[in-house]
């Protein structure tokens, strides 16, 4: 699906700088310069193969160094001291091959997580900005709710949410949420204390109404600053017995872009006065009855 992404020179360079062709070509440049000065008489002919063996020396502690900078630096395990060394090899093999295909993912700028790993990861990209020096310190987060609930069970996301507003940092939400849904009394008595807890935490809050918003808009995201986005795919439930996430460190503008799309300008900004019209008229009826047509009327067009 897609081509695959260009490889910038950077990649090209360690490709080349890497490969086992190019280093034992060198490596038997290396034997045979000072072979070849040490059989030759002629004193200037010498002195120039001995200046290309200090140049070609110097070019490979630089690749060296080089290669060091580039590449992930792991001890391998070893078999020998496992209870069942063939067993371990082979699951070594795949679980090796796992691993460099999502450093190969990550060196592209993309990541992908699954289930489990989806609240932990998007924990950890607000814990890296929270220790940062990134400017501004911004979280810009669109959430399609369906299930106000899932979003109180994430306590590690919303630990790590704490700690960057408590640390001087922005995070700014969009509920996006079926006009049908906000209709119903059940489904506003679940999504108001979710509004009102995330504000306790310094969250600004906004409302989108999902029917109104273009197919690009309606999706799930999180901006983190200028350096990275996650999206995420399939949400999971509140048991995390689902979900699935990309995460992109390239072209994060065009997201921050989209967000604010919907948030518009942040002195009048619609999602909030969308937010603020649906609670004055849903808050008095949650305890009464409820009049729908009240709410179609806060909703506006």
């Amino acid at each position: 699906m897609g081509t695959a992404p260009k490889r910038d020179w950077v990649s090209r360079a360690t490709e080349v700088a890497s490969s086992p062709a190019v280093n034992t070509l060198v490596g038997v440049i290396g034997l045979a310069i000072p072979i070849a000065a040490w059989v030759n008489n002629r004193p200037g002919v010498k002195n120039a193969l001995l200046g290309a063996e200090t140049v070609l020396l110097i070019a490979v502690v630089l690749n060296h160094w080089w290669l060091h900078r580039v590449y992930v630096r792991l001890r391998r395990a070893s078999s020998r001291t496992m209870s069942d060394s063939k067993y371990f090899d082979l699951f070594r093999s795949h679980f090796e091959g796992s691993i460099a295909e999502e450093y190969e993912m990550i060196a592209d700028g993309h990541l992908q997580v699954y289930s489990t790993e989806v609240p932990r990861i998007s924990a950890l990209l607000l814990n890296t900005l929270t220790e940062s020096e990134c400017q501004p310190r911004r979280v810009l987060a669109t959430d399609l709710t369906t299930d106000p609930q899932v979003l109180t069970t994430r306590t590690e996301y919303i630990t790590a949410t704490q700690k960057l507003i408590t640390s001087g940092g922005t995070f700014m939400r969009i509920y996006i949420c079926w006009e049908k849904d906000l209709s119903k009394q059940a489904f506003a008595a679940a999504l108001l204390p979710l509004v009102d807890y995330h504000r306790s935490l310094g969250v600004k809050c906004g409302l989108a109404v999902r029917d109104r918003l273009r197919a690009d808009q309606a999706i799930d995201f999180v901006v983190i600053t200028g350096g990275a986005v996650l999206v995420e795919e399939e949400q999971g439930d509140s048991a995390y017995l689902r979900g699935r996430s990309s995460i992109y460190f390239k072209n994060i503008s065009r997201w921050a872009d989209r967000f604010t799309s919907i948030w518009g300008d942040e002195a009048t900004s619609p999602a909030v006065l969308r937010l603020t019209a649906y609670e004055t008229a849903a808050r008095p009826m949650l305890t009464g009855s409820w009049d729908t047509n009240k709410i179609t009327t806060a909703l506006g067009n």
